[in-house]
């Protein structure tokens, strides 16, 4: 496969200039660009996996792992955080129908961010920020509003609300994804988003969604990601 070239703009450090930031990351392909932008920016970054939302565990360890595997092959600092899914269930509680970009998913980047930035408090890290927005799927004033409300906890801590889709940064997501073949997911994560998924899917004449099979890069995987169920 040839690479599509492009032109990587330059980013600006975060607001007051900081250059050391956690980036929370929920799997390779949504990070692979965040990270090399942050990497051509001279920005020391640190990722931090915490994402107990992923069910089941089989697809937790498949995008963690590839997760690690990148930061290795870039020298990227790396924390495994808890797989905490009994307080995850415990607080999706009541919520278990809401739709995607509903109440559940502001519980969830309020859970993920929280523990986030504890650990950017208790550890230096004056910056906070997520490559989840980079997502088409995903609303970035969602995901900036809980970033926000969990940085306010702590005095001087910020969250970095950069648009990593813009300037190309979409595109370059999955060119780096089909480069480094990463494992390509079919559902957000949550076992309701897998349900809703796989209801779609079934409505609409195809099979369920079958765990680690699909890599980005690889002739079969390179066809569109199936369609959320609330587009």
């Amino acid at each position: 496969m040839t690479p599509v070239s492009y032109e990587r703009p330059i980013i600006d450090p975060p607001e007051g200039g900081h250059r050391k930031v956690l980036l929370h990351s929920c799997c390779a392909p949504c990070s692979g660009e965040v990270m090399e932008a942050m990497t051509a920016a001279g920005i020391d970054y640190t990722i931090f996996f915490y994402n107990p939302n992923i069910h089941p565990r089989k697809e937790y360890e498949l995008r963690k792992e590839e997760n690690i595997r990148f930061a290795e092959k870039n020298g990227v600092p790396f924390v495994d955080a808890d797989y905490d899914t009994d307080n995850w269930f415990a607080r999706a509680k009541g919520l278990e129908w809401e739709p995607e970009r509903g109440a559940r998913c502001t519980m969830c980047f309020d859970m993920r961010f929280e523990r986030t930035a504890l650990y950017a408090h208790e550890n230096g890290f004056p910056v906070i920020t997520s490559c989840l927005g980079i997502s088409r799927w995903k609303n970035m004033d969602q995901i900036n509003d809980c970033g926000r409300r969990a940085a306010a906890k702590y005095p001087g801590l910020i969250y970095w609300t950069y648009n990593w889709r813009k300037k190309g940064g979409a595109q370059r997501m999955l060119e780096i994804s089909k480069r480094e073949q990463f494992y390509q997911q079919e559902y957000c994560g949550c076992i309701y988003s897998l349900r809703d998924t796989n209801a779609w899917r079934l409505k609409n004449g195809r099979g369920k969604i079958k765990l680690g099979v699909k890599f980005y890069g690889r002739e079969e995987s390179d066809v569109p990601a199936t369609p959320r169920p609330s587009d």
